[in-house]
């Protein structure tokens, strides 16, 4: 039987175990699920009924608010991952975007923008809070990245809807699919943090060779590290490879919230974490010429994706 990504209570009395679990999470799979994590639950179920809301309109209403490569925010539905399109539909937006257009709020459901600001900026604090655990866990004082994550910083927020989809596909291992879909081809995300609400099982992660499914939990929300912590932490921490599946039966629904860090941010392998035994891995990185190259490729085919790994030192490996 297969493991089970771990589950942490952040509203545990145990600060201490709380940031070893968060460690262990890390190291172990790059994927974990928290609870007491003090978003209301109110505040979800408000998210899930708007989600459902905008998503049911005529796809000509969703297209008034589409995004466009001018402007990133609003609604798209051709969208690739690993140069495959997504079996899916995507509502993209921030609280403050970072030198960007505005975002496309649509005009119903009413309350749309106040509950997706709301929720922008709930799961801000959960993973700024969980920020400072993992910067604590690579030797550095808890507070050391906040700088990166203030002002224009580059976070934003994601809706997806998963279709029926009448030919769906769960390929072994790391392969495209053939001739079914995916909601999502195998993937690392590129930022620091994930926070994601999701509903129905869909979402998988790839660990020991094999893909686990990350069961959802009531009022749970599922956090993964992101390629910038990969190289924070010199790879003791490696961002995980995760893909989401589609049924033929039944839709299913997300919303997720990437911590990104402001356009001007270089990161690097954080001093802590560099010793004569253990070398820098990587060579410093611009997060906003990384990510401008990575999001190319969500519009069209433009070859292979840009990674982390094309700025590795010499001959290592995560």
């Amino acid at each position: 039987m297969n493991a089970a990504v771990p589950v942490i209570d952040l509203g545990s009395s145990d600060a201490c175990e709380t940031r070893a679990a968060v460690d262990a999470a890390c190291r172990e799979w790059g994927f974990f699920q928290v609870v007491g994590h003090g978003v209301d639950p109110d505040l979800l179920d408000a998210l899930r009924t708007q989600m459902y809301v905008f998503f049911a309109q005529p796809r000509g209403v969703k297209c008034s608010v589409a995004r466009s490569e001018r402007n990133p925010w609003g609604y798209y539905d051709r969208e690739l991952t690993k140069n495959t399109r997504d079996w899916k539909e995507i509502y993209d937006f921030a609280a403050m975007p970072a030198g960007q257009s505005a975002p496309r709020w649509p005009s119903a459901p009413h309350g749309f923008r106040a509950t997706m600001i709301d929720y922008y900026h709930a799961c801000e604090g959960v993973a700024m809070r969980l920020l400072h655990l993992v910067a604590a866990n690579l030797g550095m004082p808890s507070d050391a990245l906040d700088q990166h994550f203030v002002g224009d910083h580059s976070s934003f927020a994601r809706l997806n809807h998963y279709p029926i989809c009448a030919n769906p596909e769960r390929p072994d291992g790391l392969t495209t699919p053939g001739k079914g879909h995916m909601g999502v081809n195998y993937h690392t995300d590129a930022g620091a943090l994930t926070v994601l609400l999701q509903d129905e099982r869909g979402l998988e992660v790839f660990r020991d060779g094999r893909w686990t499914i990350v069961e959802p939990i009531p009022e749970a929300l599922v956090i993964n590290i992101g390629d910038i912590v990969q190289v924070w932490s010199n790879d003791r921490y490696v961002a995980p490879l995760h893909r989401v599946l589609v049924n033929s039966n039944a839709d299913r629904f997300s919303a997720v919230f990437f911590l990104c860090p402001s356009y001007a941010t270089t990161y690097a392998p954080l001093p802590s974490v560099i010793d004569a035994q253990h070398p820098a891995r990587y060579r410093p990185i611009n997060w906003g010429e990384f990510y401008s190259m990575r999001t190319l490729g969500d519009y069209a085919d433009h070859g292979e994706e840009i990674q982390i790994s094309q700025f590795r030192i010499g001959g290592h490996a995560a």
